[in-house]
């Protein structure tokens, strides 16, 4: 209501929530993401508790019943949300949006679905608006770097793990033939899980060779397994030292190359041209 009585216009009413819920510049604003953010806190809290036998078996009602209360919070949140939000079906779906949606939905799945309530862990990845509430926007340009240059690499690193896969195929199948199920290598897959375990330098323990052959066979897959380590993380760093340099983040629009200079025209590698050049 306004000072004479009169009711508050709609739109003006929609602009006040939107600078509370969406706005980080006022004291309301700011105020109420630091409480949403201490409230998901809470239920992820409580979330994890149930999962204790212990506690669950003292105070499981209540943690159930604190466990609903919360997912009536978010979901009161979420629709407010696409009633303030300039462009509802733009904020649904963005990245937050899809995030507040699945931060509401477990908790009545779990009524169809036995457990289903574990997964309100998702919530966490809510706190990541943190760094808008905060302003740390230094933390969100070195973001930028890092996902830049796992952008750049993805084509290496999927060649890298393809060549992987194909080999511990081959190891696990030679493996199958030289031990056999009586050592405990019952099928291929078997063998090749053994593969993994020992090309990552995991070392479970579970299925180990016993013949001679076989343990000098996997003497070799150990020795490969410390080289193998070490390729993504050089090619990852490779590409953020190229990601920081000036106009790195230029990538081309038809070959995705990046590290152009700051007044390239042109891609350096297909001749494609760069925008905003």
């Amino acid at each position: 209501m306004t000072a004479n009585g009169a009711p508050v216009p709609r739109a003006i009413w929609r602009e006040r929530l939107r600078v509370v819920i969406f706005g980080t510049d006022t004291p309301a604003g700011k105020a109420f993401d630091v409480a949403l953010l201490a409230t998901i806190l809470l239920s992820i809290l409580a979330v994890m508790l149930e999962t204790v036998q212990e506690i669950a078996a003292e105070h499981g009602r209540a943690l159930r019943a604190a466990e609903w209360g919360f997912t009536g919070l978010f979901a009161v949140e979420y629709l407010l949300r696409l009633i303030s939000a300039p462009r509802a079906t733009r904020y649904a779906r963005s990245f937050f949006g899809v995030v507040d949606l699945l931060a509401v939905l477990p908790t009545p799945l779990s009524l169809i679905l036995p457990g289903a309530q574990s997964l309100l862990v998702i919530r966490g990845l809510r706190l990541l608006r943190i760094f808008r509430v905060f302003k740390l926007a230094g933390y969100l340009g070195e973001a930028n770097v890092l996902m830049s240059a796992l952008r750049s690499s993805r084509r290496k690193v999927g060649v890298f793990l393809g060549t992987v896969l194909i080999l511990v195929l081959i190891i696990g199948s030679a493996m199958y033939l030289v031990e056999g199920a009586e050592h405990g290598f019952t099928s291929i897959p078997r063998a090749v899980y053994w593969a993994i375990v020992t090309l990552t330098t995991v070392g479970y323990g579970d299925v180990a060779p016993q013949t001679v052959l076989g343990q000098i066979l996997a003497s070799l897959v150990m020795i490969i397994g410390y080289a193998i380590i070490a390729v993504p993380t050089g090619i990852v760093s490779a590409e953020l030292v190229h990601a920081r340099r000036p106009g790195a983040s230029r990538a081309c629009p038809a070959c995705e190359t990046s590290g152009h200079e700051a007044g390239a025209r042109f891609c350096k590698d297909c001749g494609e041209q760069l925008g905003g050049a």
